[in-house]
């Protein structure tokens, strides 16, 4: 199936058949054991789940941690188990229906769904793409000294024709290599020398100043690390990738390594901030700038793997974002949307993931455009717009006549109630002083 849902299956091009041979081969590999069928199934959970720690959310995880040191990481621990849980039943959707979030909103909700969920999830992702290639263009100044008015572009011509000329198992092979950029953030952390006790009584023990400013970076915190666009992204990865109801139990496996790791960076991030700018008292706007503060406090090793970790997530977040935007314009419309389809055969897929680039390019070319306030206000903002796409996942995942024996439990309801719940009552908080 494509990830619009259609029941039937199209004979892929010669030479861009989806993983033709991990599916020709899926028996033999579960029968070698379970790494073997893990190996099978990997990519959209750790995709999914890392490109969350993307340029906006290291600079809102590099200001959690620069303005508030060790203090507000029990919300990146909550935000991390709220990824778990819906990517879970994103996965789980996509799976059981092979069908992406927007077709099942279409046929279970009509137009009026569509007109809610849609309007939202492509506003969500305008704003995290230009945060995207604002943050390519803060890392290539930071590491290199050129300009926003040629890295942009560059960037886009990259991503662009990396879908464009690529099959899916390739895309997918150059994603997740750009992955391993991440551990550069891992590096830096361990070389800020932080103060583990410190960071381990701010993941157990919850604390809020109630300030706006202290509940913004909160909200962006959750907003960031549970990403409307990466719940789109893995429901319709799952079913371009043709998983099986078989695979479940492995790509479960996938998606809580991906969404941890996700976690365990953003760990890193703030508490290599919170061990260095925060103990100086040196205030920061952007990833950026944490990096360039980074190198007289832990040294300049410290701050060009964290400029180049931020440039990694950055290429890795700006084709994932748009792909997401392409699969639920298409699956809201009944259009086809495949990664192996053709230009012709699926316009209005590459027509949506070109103009993501096109349009998010051209709003972070414009000259004085707010670069910092596009990175944090745009996952504040993703915060609010989960409010218009988790109550539809959870009723959905819960409709028997829909998932079958799959749908959610007593349990499976009360995880994913709480998760919505934290997300209402953060942003509800930030409403209320912000009137204040």
């Amino acid at each position: 199936m494509t990830a619009t849902g259609s029941p039937a299956r199209r004979p892929a091009p010669p030479g861009r058949h989806l993983h033709r041979r991990l599916v020709h081969r899926r028996p033999h590999l579960l029968r070698g054991g379970r790494a073997a069928a893990l190996l099978a199934v990997v990519g959209p959970g750790l995709l999914a789940g890392l490109s969350d720690d993307d340029p906006p959310g290291i600079t809102t995880y590099s200001t959690l941690g620069a303005d508030h040191g060790y203090r507000l990481l029990w919300i990146l621990a909550l935000s991390t188990a709220a990824l778990i849980v819906y990517h879970e039943v994103a996965v789980r959707m996509g799976i059981v229906t092979g069908k992406g979030l927007l077709a099942l909103v279409r046929e279970r909700y009509g137009r009026p769904g569509v007109l809610l969920a849609l309007p939202a999830l492509v506003l969500a992702n305008v704003g995290t793409m230009c945060a995207e290639f604002a943050g390519i263009a803060a890392a290539m100044t930071l590491l290199g000294g050129v300009s926003r008015y040629a890295s942009v572009p560059l960037a886009a011509v990259v991503v662009a024709l990396l879908v464009l000329r690529g099959s899916f198992r390739r895309v997918e092979h150059v994603l997740l290599a750009l992955s391993s950029v991440f551990v550069a953030y891992v590096i830096s952390g361990l070389l800020a020398r932080p103060d583990w006790g410190a960071a381990a009584h701010g993941l157990a023990v919850p604390g809020m100043p109630l300030t706006r400013d202290a509940l913004l970076v909160a909200v962006a915190t959750v907003g960031t690390t549970l990403a409307p666009w990466g719940l789109a992204f893995i429901q319709s990865y799952a079913v371009n990738k043709r998983l099986h109801v078989t695979d479940l139990r492995y790509e479960r496996i996938d998606v809580v390594v991906g969404a941890v790791l996700t976690g365990v960076i953003g760990l890193f991030v703030v508490v290599a901030c919170a061990a260095t700018l925060h103990v100086a008292g040196v205030g920061i706007d952007s990833a950026a700038d944490a990096a360039r503060a980074l190198e007289p406090l832990a040294g300049g090793a410290a701050g060009t793997l964290f400029g180049l970790g931020f440039l990694g997530a950055a290429l890795l977040a700006s084709a994932i974002v748009p792909l997401s935007t392409a699969y639920s314009v298409c699956e809201a419309l009944g259009a086809p949307a495949d990664i192996d389809d053709t230009t012709a055969q699926a316009p209005l897929f590459y027509a949506s993931f070109g103009a993501m680039l096109v349009l998010a390019a051209a709003i972070v070319l414009v000259p004085g455009a707010p670069l910092i306030s596009i990175l944090v206000l745009s996952q504040a903002l993703n915060a609010v717009l989960l409010l218009a796409l988790l109550p539809f996942m959870r009723r959905i995942a819960a409709d028997p006549a829909v998932m079958g024996e799959h749908a959610l439990g007593a349990a499976g309801r009360a995880a994913t109630g709480a998760a919505l719940f934290v997300v209402a009552l953060s942003v509800a908080a930030l409403a209320v002083l912000t009137i204040l």
